[in-house]
């Protein structure tokens, strides 16, 4: 009995175990009981479990939210916060649809030791939401016009920054200054003045930085690491991953809320350092489709690909970057690309090697983005004896010219049609999500792993490391070292769209090589354009 490919991808299914599921690919039957063993003995990968953090004992740490737009709802309900509007939505949502279990896995989702006792928000309407949803009896939540007031309030231990990114690194550096732990949403920074200067602030501060890449709590990439670690795919030369969205809100076109006008919004202080224009809903609600203050594809998208990769294969700042694009899909007055390709060139870098030393070293990273198709396209690890599908679920096919598998390659015990292993904690766990976005999230890993086979929201453990941290001490898993790396990659990204040419990061000096008489923050600010 033969296997094709699809044959092989349902069988996947089938053999749980640990939780997770397994595929050895015999060539011609799955009966093979003991040469599957075998391979799977020979591939020596150990499935990982999540990682361990100390309770967070004693007092419960004071939490204050600054900025609750999309993702400041979303951080706040990891935390265990759920506004009562969105309460009764999923409600009504499980009524509709019986296997709808958004509210379900909110209700099991287990408990901080937290209070969320302030927020800042510019926009009254999302700051009255925060107080009548999350005050008690026990706590009443205090609003705060400006960040600094509630930093240095004594009303919190901790801010989670989730404003438009011109804002995430003085926030954060005033945070860590006056030793408030500080979780900031990514990019890290907006420039890179402010990324050495972030970096400075988090190094000289006892307070706890954590950056929001929250996929680095996502089980398949850390068995990606401990599969690459060990030499299952030999060296890896090329890294291909996407961004396939098509649908308004995955293009930033946010709806605009009626509330919101001038008597409602601060909008001098949602400016910032931004060019000083008149009030404009749509800069405000889809801030991200401007450089002034948003970083586009490179510091939205690309960051989460980048630093998946990274968290993987520790390659660290590529040595140059080459970008190209342009606004192709969404010609509405925005002046960040729609269309992105992004060469990242790694030529130091190696995975090692199953043939003769010196025969293989370097790796090429591509990012490849569109926001007008939403043909999901697989993040893929191509290796000289394997080839890796990386996302919640991770699938290895040997390569039909691989060294280290020649011989159960010759004896068809390995076959390049069908996979050698896959890991899947998720097997027997539907995944509903809402919308097309949510399900580019999803695959990525980006939304939930899981345990034991139960879902968790991945960004809820994210939170729980740093909070236990703050509390307890130790190492956060995304802190400014690894910020530091995607903060300048998505900047050497943004500059090679925007001047047009190869931007190199100089190892020995860590910096981006200057070029005579360009001053790269201003390229990466760029003009606000004409209002639309």
């Amino acid at each position: 009995m033969k296997w094709t490919r699809r044959d092989a991808l349902k069988g996947l299914g089938g053999i749980p175990i640990l939780g997770a599921v397994w595929w050895a690919g015999a060539s011609n039957a799955v009966s093979k009981n003991k040469e599957r063993s075998a391979i799977l003995e020979q591939l020596n990968i150990q499935p990982s479990l999540p990682s361990a953090v100390k309770t967070i004992d004693g007092a419960p740490v004071k939490v204050g939210i600054i900025g609750f737009g999309i993702r400041g709802e979303q951080l706040c309900r990891a935390l265990g916060f759920a506004t009562k509007e969105w309460l009764e939505e999923m409600r009504l949502a499980a009524v509709e649809d019986p296997n709808h279990s958004r509210l379900k896995d909110f209700n099991n989702q287990d408990k901080l030791n937290v209070q969320l006792t302030a927020v800042c928000d510019i926009y009254d309407v999302r700051a009255k939401r925060v107080i009548d949803s999350f005050s008690n009896e026990e706590v009443k939540v205090v609003r705060f016009n400006t960040y600094q007031e509630m930093i240095r309030s004594g009303k919190v231990d901790a801010v989670i920054i989730a404003t438009p990114d011109h804002w995430h690194a003085p926030m954060a550096i005033d945070a860590l200054e006056n030793g408030i732990h500080a979780y900031v949403e990514k990019p890290m920074t907006h420039t890179i003045e402010e990324t050495y200067r972030l970096r400075e602030a988090a190094k000289n501060s006892k307070a706890t930085l954590m950056v929001g890449h929250q996929h680095r709590q996502t089980l398949s990439f850390q068995t990606a690491q401990d599969i690459v670690d060990k030499g299952v795919l030999g060296h890896v030369s090329l890294v291909q991953t996407n961004t396939n969205r098509n649908d308004d809100n995955g293009a930033w076109n946010y709806y605009l809320e009626e509330e919101a006008t001038p008597q409602t919004i601060d909008w001098e202080q949602f400016l910032g350092t931004a060019p000083k224009i008149p009030f404009n809903k749509n800069h405000f609600f889809r801030w991200r489709k401007w450089w002034a203050y948003g970083s586009g594809l490179s510091g939205d998208l690309l960051t989460h690909d980048y630093d998946r990769l990274n968290c993987v294969l520790n390659m660290g700042i590529p040595n140059s970057i080459s970008a190209s694009g342009g606004i192709y899909t969404h010609r509405d007055g925005r002046d960040v690309p729609d269309v992105l390709q992004v060469n990242m060139e790694f030529p130091d870098f190696s995975t090692g090697s199953s043939q003769k030393d010196g025969k293989e070293k370097g790796m090429t990273f591509v990012y490849s983005a569109t926001l007008g198709n939403g043909f999901s396209r697989p993040t893929i690890l191509m290796g000289h004896d394997g080839t890796m599908e990386l996302g919640n679920r991770l699938t290895i096919w040997p390569d039909g010219r691989s060294t280290k598998y020649a011989d159960l390659l010759e004896t068809e015990k390995m076959n390049p049609g069908v996979p050698m292993y896959q890991y899947n904690p998720g097997a027997s766990v539907p995944d509903a999500v809402s919308s097309a976005t949510s399900q580019y999230f999803a695959d990525k890993g980006l939304m939930w792993t899981y345990i034991n086979g139960a879902r968790v929201d991945s960004t809820f453990l994210h939170l729980r490391e740093w909070l236990s941290n703050s509390r307890n001490g130790g190492e956060v898993s995304c802190g400014i070292n690894e910020g530091f790396d995607e903060a300048i990659t998505a900047h050497m990204t943004g500059l090679s769209y925007k001047l047009g040419r190869r931007i190199d990061w100089d190892p020995e000096l860590q910096q981006i090589v200057p070029i005579e008489g360009i001053n790269f923050d201003e390229v990466l600010l760029g003009i606000v354009p004409p209002l639309t």
